[in-house]
C-alpha cells in the first residue's frame, strides 16, 4: 500500500526538490514534472514528484492525516504493546 502525502517544495536545484512535510525535509526528483515551482504542493512516489495539487486540497489532506494519527494515538494499547 502506498500513502500519498502532500509535500511542499521549499527548494529546487538541478531537477531535485527539497520537500517539507510538517517540518520533515526530504529530497525528491522533479524529472517527471514540467512546471514545478517553489511553494507548490506535490505528491511524491518512490522519490519522484508525480503530481501537483492545489494548496487548499493539500492542507485539507494534511489536516485529515493529522486527525487520523491523533485518533490512533488515543486508542487503548493492546497487551504486550509499548
Amino acid at each position: 500500500m502506498c500513502l500519498a502525502i502532500p509535500s511542499k517544495i521549499v527548494k529546487i536545484e538541478n531537477n531535485m526538490a527539497v520537500i517539507d512535510v510538517d517540518g520533515v525535509k526530504r529530497e525528491a526528483s522533479l524529472l517527471l514534472m514540467e512546471d514545478a515551482e517553489i511553494g507548490d504542493y506535490v505528491i511524491v512516489h518512490a522519490g519522484f514528484a508525480i503530481h501537483k495539487i492545489d494548496e487548499e486540497a493539500a492542507l485539507e489532506t494534511l489536516k485529515f492525516l493529522k486527525e487520523a494519527a491523533d485518533y490512533v494515538d488515543r486508542l487503548p494499547k493492546e497487551e504486550g504493546e509499548n
